[in-house]
């Protein structure tokens, strides 16, 4: 019960409260730690994993260790924005530990629809109370708006993906009440993320529809499924065409920064960016195998601006707004492939359980795990999400809740106990 109610927190307070993305995780990480200690003391009892629990934690401990490695040898840990990144490289074994014990003390998966449902519309609301309240261009309750556009936007998907499952299932008493939770969340999620004027999560946020309704669309009755698609696109034009919300403006301003950079002119918003990918490329073909370290970048790229090679505002950034350049910079082609690993064997296991699974609740879960990997995916291409405290947090979190709650299904636990 204990880890259910720290999964449903852990969802529900990650865009609301400023330090949940740590305490909560360093709780679980307590409770785990414990129970994981109650299970290899106990005479009888023990701890079985099977081969797709053994790859995640090898994944995670591996990008861990790496990380590790080169704060070792720069003798820097990375900073992160309001210095609260310092101990980013020591959450994914913070992640295995939490996953070890909820494979044996699974959570209950009604807390993981209750926690991204809950999470969206307190984000939602929190957008437009900061935007139509405060009067605030860019909604962020306190933290970069980015990652929490991009949390949001995915938080929302999630409630589609339960809104969706509650449709394929039996209905049960208070099934509409339910219904209406979950259709409040998606369009509340939705427009924190249009208000929060984030314009990289709308890149990824088409695939993620293609995934959703592609999964759904053999189970449940075409027309209201139509209906639902139909509906998801009035609510997102809506918002964005609000005059204050400034989607339009953002765009705009995105197509002239273009225009600008082509011209010679880097110092916009998109230029920087530009700016960066390409120091980043450089900085990665001069020292491709190992990267050049935290700390060490940073001095690099400085360098290059005094030169006048690179627009000076790309000095302004710890990270260079892209995870897999800015990894392969930073750590080089070793470094690099713990990432693609990080993301890719979650995705080939989650991917594997989906195109298997005929339960429901199994299929819900397993696209709820390959959503999180690609919207992370998506949403690293112009952001360092991975380097953001809360973009990690999530990332990890979600991760290993959705694991966790796939493997405790009936046939997930048949799968272990047979491997």
């Amino acid at each position: 019960m204990l880890s259910s109610l720290l999964l449903f927190a852990f969802l529900s307070l990650l865009m609301t409260f400023r330090y949940s993305y740590a305490v909560v995780p360093l709780l679980a990480g307590g409770v785990a730690l414990s129970g994981l200690l109650f299970v290899w003391l106990q005479p009888g009892h023990s701890l079985r994993l099977g081969r797709g629990d053994v790859l995640c934690l090898a994944v995670l401990l591996l990008f861990s260790l790496l990380w590790l490695a080169d704060v070792g040898r720069t003798g820097k840990w990375p900073v992160g924005e309001g210095n609260q990144g310092i101990l980013l490289p020591l959450w994914p074994m913070l992640a295995a530990l939490v996953l070890m014990a909820w494979r044996a003390f699974p959570p209950k998966v009604g807390f993981w629809w209750a926690g991204v449902a809950l999470g969206a519309l307190l984000a939602g609301g929190i957008a437009s109370y900061e935007h139509w309240v405060l009067g605030r261009g860019r909604p962020d309750n306190g933290m970069n708006a980015i990652p929490f556009g991009n949390i949001s936007l995915l938080l929302a998907t999630l409630s589609l993906v339960g809104l969706l499952t509650r449709l394929g299932m039996r209905p049960v008493k208070g099934e509409w009440w339910l219904r209406g939770f979950y259709a409040l969340a998606i369009g509340a999620g939705l427009l924190a993320a249009v208000l929060s004027g984030t314009r990289g999560s709308w890149i990824v946020f088409p695939a993620l529809i293609l995934l959703v309704f592609g999964v759904f669309w053999r189970q449940l009755h075409r027309g209201g499924m139509v209906a639902l698609a139909l509906l998801v696109a009035v609510v997102v034009l809506s918002a964005s065409f609000m005059p204050r919300a400034g989607v339009t403006q953002r765009v705009a301003q995105a197509v002239e920064n273009l225009e600008e950079y082509t011209e010679g002119d880097t110092y916009s918003s998109l230029g920087i960016r530009l700016e960066m990918w390409r120091a980043g490329v450089r900085l990665f073909r001069e020292k491709p195998i190992l990267g050049w370290g935290e700390g060490r970048l940073e001095e690099r790229r400085d360098q290059w601006v005094s030169e006048g090679l690179y627009d000076k505002g790309i000095s302004r950034y710890d990270q260079l707004h892209n995870d897999l350049i800015d990894t392969a910079a930073r750590r080089g082609l070793v470094g690099l492939v713990s990432l693609l690993l990080l993301y890719g064997v979650p995705l080939v296991l989650f991917a594997t359980h989906l195109r298997r699974r005929r339960d429901v609740q199994g299929q819900a879960l397993a696209l709820s795990g390959v959503i999180v990997v690609v919207a992370f995916i998506g949403f690293g291409l112009t952001q360092s999400l991975l380097r953001d405290v809360r973009g990690l947090s999530g990332f990890l979190g979600m991760l290993t809740a959705c694991w966790c709650l796939l493997k405790a299904t009936p046939e997930g636990a048949r799968e272990t106990a047979q491997s």
